[in-house]
């Protein structure tokens, strides 16, 4: 693979999962064969060479440069509209899309992989197509036909890109506080009157046309989020052809300064009695903007798995080259790598990015999956998946700076730019605590623990798997994540028992999380433990994948112990 950047997409890892790891070829699986893991490597491989070679050649130039507004415009840094045009010629964007939606429709697991490559090899640039996948979904879902034939069709081609606008000054997390009205009009659109802020990719000048997804109340809603509906507001008004013409009503105010993720534009819109479009019913706005909400969210996931990959690998590579003192037990000018608490430091990491990826590919195979207890097992894990992920990806970032010493304080080495980028990702789309109160409230309270005791009997099957493995490394394995689902199951009992204190409940919510985040994590290693145990030769990977497995639950998996004390206090 010709690759011009620092970045190796971990593409060998994406296969074992998609090939063998949950007992199955899961691409076969959800694509009634007419796509094999085989055909997915190959996907992969080209998703990883553009990734590394178009792409992350780019993230330093976006941090360093930025976006800049110049009159009402935004403009980009040089060569991001020359990279996003062939993201659209390749048809990575139509790729993704759903089949219902006029796009190839690949796997939620293929996905996964996909997200990831984009995200390590530049974050910036993939929240532009996160946010146009996450509109593609919204709409599909809910819009009229006139509406797809006008504005979804271009989104999935990656002629337009999507926005998401629902922030507001005085309405961050809390949406029932939104006050941007949207007023009928004698020809079936509507007015949009108010200010939009924090509104990622808001603005650009890398495509024709950028297409608003706007939250906004209408004249006699009902107060609160129930009072709120959804509307298209392009940046310039279309034709009956599709064809943009003049400018709408929506000005870009500013563009934020900020820590990180320089290179994706945020903006404050002001509406203007700009031209929009009803999605969905009047006062179901909600339902329609939680569609993209919930794309978004998985989409962290892999955005905190890439950057913490990303992060792993220039800090692995340095070390492997970096001398620095005598290395005890090791010949003289052995590299730091070798100096046993960086060794700590670096397989740790790895272990941990493995378990976030493998979760990843997992949820993403059982949102495929339409009704029964794989599709509520999913829903159950995406907001362990944006907030675990995100939470315990910054401390690996940390940890890779750590590995660089000063060096990575400074910002020639490109570390520091990793850290400033992924630290918004535990806030935006949903804060850590926003997550933990949709899986308390909606995930484990609502059905009485239903779904996380699905959960917890499937992870019993793989302990009972690895037991009688007869291999000394997957026995070791299950008895530590057994005690670990142990102190789980506690846990769970005490959140449901905390029913006539809801306080209580709430305030374990993000302990909670991190809790389960960090049990599947078990568990996704413990799977492929049992699938790397079952092989009738050794392949040359297999040690790796044990030895990382056995790095997890001794190096992470005691921290369930640990939350479940926390969780089980309450408020304290």
């Amino acid at each position: 693979m010709a690759v011009e950047s620092d970045y190796r997409p971990p593409v060998e890892d994406h296969v074992f999962l998609l090939r063998e790891a949950f007992g199955t070829d899961i691409v076969a699986r959800a694509t009634n064969g007419e796509l094999t893991a085989d055909d997915a490597a190959e996907i992969l491989e080209a998703a990883g060479d553009f990734a590394a070679s178009v792409l992350a050649p780019l993230d330093s130039v976006g941090d360093t440069v930025g976006a800049r507004l110049d009159e009402g415009q935004v403009r980009m840094p040089e060569g991001f509209a020359d990279a996003y045009r062939a993201f659209v010629e390749s048809g990575w964007i139509t790729a993704e899309a759903p089949v219902s939606a006029g796009g190839d429709g690949l796997p939620g697991a293929v996905r996964a992989g996909l997200g990831e490559f984009w995200n390590a090899s530049n974050a910036a640039f993939a929240l532009c197509w996160l946010l146009t996948a996450g509109q593609i979904h919204a709409l599909d879902a809910a819009a009229s036909d006139e509406i797809r034939e006008k504005y979804l069709s271009r989104l999935v081609s990656g002629e337009w890109t999507g926005t998401m606008n629902l922030t507001e000054p005085d309405a961050g997390s809390d949406l029932g506080a939104i006050r941007t009205m949207a007023t009928p009009r004698d020809d079936g659109s509507w007015g949009i009157r108010g200010q939009k802020i924090f509104i990622t990719w808001g603005d650009h000048d890398i495509a024709e046309n950028i297409v608003h997804l706007v939250l906004a109340r209408t004249p006699d809603a009902p107060a609160g989020a129930k009072g709120l509906s959804l509307f298209v507001v392009p940046k310039y008004l279309v034709d009956d052809a599709g064809t943009p013409g003049e400018r709408n009503a929506v000005t870009t105010v500013a563009i934020e300064h900020k820590l990180g993720i320089h290179a994706s534009p945020t903006c404050v819109l002001a509406y203007e009695d700009a031209t929009g479009y009803l999605v969905g019913e009047i006062n179901g706005g909600l339902a329609g903007m939680f569609v993209m909400m919930n794309s978004a969210r998985a989409g962290m996931g892999y955005q905190a798995t890439g950057i913490a990959d990303r992060a792993y690998q220039k800090a692995a590579r340095y070390a492997a080259e970096r001398t620095q003192g005598a290395v005890l037990d090791r010949p003289a000018g052995a590299p730091i790598a070798e100096h046993p608490d960086v060794r700590r430091l670096l397989s740790s990491m790895s272990s941990e990015i493995f378990a976030m990826r493998a979760l990843g590919v997992y949820s993403g195979d059982l949102l495929d999956r339409e009704d029964g207890p794989d599709h509520a097992l999913a829903e159950f894990f995406v907001p362990i998946l944006k907030g675990w992920t995100t939470e315990d990806a910054i401390r690996l970032t940390s940890d890779a700076i750590q590995v660089f010493g000063g060096m990575g304080y400074v910002e020639e080495t490109g570390i520091a730019q990793h850290y400033r980028d992924i630290r918004i990702t535990p806030i935006y789309e949903g804060t850590t605590a926003i997550q933990s109160n949709d899986l308390i409230g909606r995930k484990v309270l609502r059905n009485n623990g239903a779904t996380v005791t699905d959960l917890f009997g499937r992870i019993e099957e793989t302990i009972g798997a690895l037991g009688d493995a007869g291999d000394d490394t997957a026995t070791r394995i299950a008895e530590r994540l057994e005690r670990a689902l142990a102190a789980a199951r506690r846990a769970t009992e005490a959140v449901l028992t905390f029913g006539d204190s809801p306080r209580d409940a709430y305030a374990a919510g993000v302990p909670y999380l991190m809790m389960l985040g960090t049990l599947a994590g078990g568990w996704m290693h413990a799977l492929a433990v049992a699938s790397v145990v079952s092989h009738d030769d050794e392949q040359e990977s297999d040690a790796a994948r044990l030895a990382s497995a056995e790095v997890y639950s001794t190096h992470h998996l005691p921290r369930v112990h640990a939350l479940a004390e926390t969780v089980a206090a309450g408020e304290v």
